[in-house]
Order: structure tokens, then sequence, then C-alpha cells
């Protein structure tokens, strides 16, 4: 009997601590379950065992943002890339000073939020390109980031464009729109969608167009993903101060007015990671004039000189050695 009671007594805990997880007045956890569920979106079930439709909906909204409507003016980028002896700010003169013999790029460990960061400045514009896998959809072309980049001879490179991911592991069929070279390499369809890649002069075009309508508008290399964080200058709002989305280790690209471009790849997993408002944050800081989001997660790989410099994390929380296989991204192509 005596065991019983012992054995009752651990039972009625654990159904407290449960219960003041799942409806106490801390509700992290209940954002944080209901968001990675309905981003999981096969799990979105999870959510709605526990919580009302209503508090679901509240809890997304508020991890919702508003999109730029703003058309980009990309006149605005003047290049200016030479080092200079005079600077607007400690950010500015972070970029802008070279590392000795490094006329390429510069690394900048940072922070994002609470969460490590990496930050690369590249100088030259013109070096910057979309960088795929060898093959698309033959079920043996999925690469991860190292050896894409060094395929490609790249210098730095990161991840970039979405994939069909049926079992986790990645796959080598993309998903929207991917553009080489002033041509559609890849389309799953003919609707309009956030693009984002690199017109022929070299300056970030950020548009909601076709892959076509793109191109027309002197689109040479880009890939589907979102949503942009900052254009022209202006800066995304969000619906709260949770920053939009949930959280999740980051990758983004950004090009300053002087035409410097910026790769950012922070750190994280699933449910632990920067929000879009504090990437945002932290770009607009170092000067991005143009900026947006790119696959994040898992996904999230930043190479320098054939290292892969961050810890890209699974859904439980291990590292993946040497990165996921993913189908496109940006590449510093010297």
């Amino acid at each position: 009997m005596k065991k019983l009671t012992i054995f009752m007594g651990i039972v009625d805990f654990l159904i407290a601590i449960c219960f003041c997880l799942f409806y106490g007045p801390n509700k992290d956890f209940r954002n944080t379950l209901i968001s990675t569920a309905m981003v999981t979106k096969t799990h979105q079930y999870i959510a709605y065992t526990f919580y009302s439709e209503e508090t679901v909906k509240k809890v997304l909204e508020a991890n919702s943002y508003t999109p730029i409507s703003d058309k980009i003016d990309l006149s605005k980028i003047k290049f200016d890339t030479e080092e200079d002896d005079t600077y607007d700010n400690e950010y500015d003169k972070e970029i802008k000073t070279r590392d000795p013999g490094n006329d390429l790029y510069k690394y900048l460990k940072v922070k994002v939020g609470n969460y490590d960061a990496h930050l690369v400045a590249i100088y030259d514009p013109s070096k910057v390109e979309l960088i795929t896998t060898k093959t698309f959809n033959t079920g043996h072309g999925a690469e991860r980031v190292p050896k894409m980049c060094a395929r490609l001879g790249g210098v730095v490179c990161i991840n970039g464009g979405m994939f069909a991911d049926p079992d986790g592991w990645g796959s080598d069929i993309p998903l929207g729109y991917l553009i080489k070279d002033g041509k559609v390499i890849w389309s799953d369809s003919n609707d309009e969608a956030e693009l984002i890649g690199f017109t022929e002069d070299h300056k970030l075009f950020l548009t909601v167009d076709t892959a076509e309508g793109a191109i027309k508008n002197g689109m040479k290399d880009a890939l589907q993903f979102g949503p942009f964080l900052i254009v022209n200058g202006k800066q995304m709002s969000y619906n709260s101060e949770s920053g939009g989305y949930d959280r999740a280790a980051r990758v983004a690209i950004a090009q300053r007015k002087d035409g410097i471009v910026l790769f950012l790849v922070t750190e994280g997993v699933h449910t632990k990671g920067p929000n879009l408002k504090e990437v945002t944050e932290l770009l607009a800081k170092y000067g991005a004039y143009n900026a947006a989001n790119l696959d994040g997660g898992t996904s999230s790989q930043l190479v320098i000189n054939g290292e892969l410099v961050n810890k890209p994390m699974n859904v439980y929380g291990k590292v993946i050695t040497g990165g996921r296989s993913v189908v496109s991204g940006f590449g510093l192509i010297a």
C-alpha cells in the first residue's frame, strides 16, 4: 500500500508539472509548442490536442508579420567598397576595415539576440553568384554546402532555397524558382513568388514576380524564399514583440548602399534561435539597405575556405556533421 501511495504521489506531481507547463502563467512553453507544431505541418494536431482553436490562432497571429509592400529602388545602391578612413559608426568601421591581405571578405563573429552568429562582408558583389547542386530530381544530386562550394570554386558560401524533404534528410528536388545567368533552370509553377537574387549589375534584387518577369526586369541569379526583411532601408514590421515566425537557426543575405554584400548565419536549433526581428535589427546595425531571409533551421550552413563554420543541428539538437544536403544558395566565387 505504501508503494502504491508513493507511486500515486509521483504521478500527481508529474501531472501538476505538466499542467503548469501547458496552462500556467508562463506562456513561453505554450507559444513554443504551438509555433513548432504549426510550422512542422504534419504535427499540427499536437497544438489542437492541448489548446483551443482560438488560442492557437492568437499565438500564430502574435508571431506573424506585415510584409513590406514597397517596390525596391536599386538606384540608391552606389558601389563604393574601398576601405575608408572615416566611418558612420562602430559597425560601419567593423565592416569596412579589411583584414590584412584579404580584400575578398571579412568574417565577424556576432550575437543575434542571445545567440552566436556569423557575419561575412563580401567586398566585390560581382563575385556573388547563385550556387546549386549538379543535378535536380535525379535521386543522387543533393549536396552539402561544403561540397557544393568546393566544386564551384567558392570561397564563402551559404545555403538558400527551398527543396522537397519527404524524409527529413533533404533531396535534390528544388521548390519554387531557380534562375541562373538570366535563365530559368527550375520551376514548379507559373505563379508570382518572393524572389531573392542579383541583377546583371550585381545589385541584390528582391521582388514578387514570376521568374520570367524578374528576368525581364534585370534578374540574373535568383532563388525563391522569404520574407524580405529590409527594403530600401525600411524594416519589416511585426505584430508583436515575438518578432515573427518561431525561433530557429537563421540564414539571411543583405546588401548595403555601398554595394557590400552581407551573409549572416546564426546558431540555433528548431525551437531555439533568433527570431526574424532580431535578425533584421542586426543586419540594419551593419548597414543593410536591402535584406531577405533564406532557408534556416537544420539547413543552415556557412562555409569559409572549405570549412563549415557553424554547427547545423537537427530537430533533436544533434549536430549534423558536415551539414545537411540542400539544393541551392549563394557563394563568393573567386
